[in-house]
């Protein structure tokens, strides 16, 4: 059975994080790495893993995910050079500039050196805009994102605004939570009482395509 490069994508995201973590992700956390809309498009992507013997699922156990084959290629370096590198997806774009749509689902896997990073990234995200550029973070840059939903005044953050995604500086205080931009032709984004908002994740470093 072919796989599409998404279920190759999260094949290997699966069997990342049971190395990193020690237990299988759950159908919402695949849903919310890949920025499906809700876990049936996840559920889908397991059955036809299930289904070309890859994986194996218990029904109705939370996180019962257990890996039958490993990913092929590049992961296979990643594990013989003892985690040394990162075998990591580019799931879509964040908004170095003003915030734009996810647009999750380019299907690239890149095998990376881990010392690039700090903390350790779930995945990659191509930066569109130069906003961030006195962070050294520039248009066509790829910013390795640490998974959390906490993060600290004053970090480099990857925030979601109403279903859409922006990487600036966390600035918290008086009640308030400002996005600042580190260019000063743009203007901080201040989020609003009532707006759908959310950190995604922690920058943690970047690749320079073509560099």
């Amino acid at each position: 059975m072919s796989l599409t490069d998404t279920q190759r994508a999260i094949h290997a995201f699966i069997a990342d994080r049971i190395e990193a973590d020690g237990f299988a992700p759950s159908q919402a956390e695949i849903a919310r790495a890949f920025g499906f809309k809700g876990v049936r498009a996840a559920q889908y992507h397991l059955e036809a893993l299930e289904a070309a013997g890859i994986v194996e699922r218990s029904p109705g156990r939370a996180r019962s995910l257990r890996l039958l084959q490993l990913p092929e290629g590049p992961r296979q370096l990643e594990l013989a050079a003892n985690d040394a590198a990162l075998h990591l997806p580019v799931l879509g774009q964040v908004a170095a500039g003003v915030p734009i749509g996810a647009d999750i689902g380019s299907d690239q896997m890149l095998l990376l050196d881990r010392a690039l990073f700090s903390p350790r990234p779930d995945y990659l995200l191509k930066v569109k805009g130069d906003s961030m550029r006195d962070e050294g973070i520039f248009d066509g840059d790829l910013i390795g994102v640490h998974r959390t939903s906490e993060a600290r005044n004053g970090q480099v953050v990857i925030a979601r605004i109403d279903d859409e995604i922006t990487v600036k500086l966390l600035k918290l205080g008086q009640g308030k939570i400002r996005l600042l931009p580190r260019n000063p032709d743009y203007a901080p984004i201040e989020v609003k009482p009532g707006q759908d908002f959310a950190i995604e994740g922690l920058y943690c470093g970047l690749v320079r395509p073509n560099a």
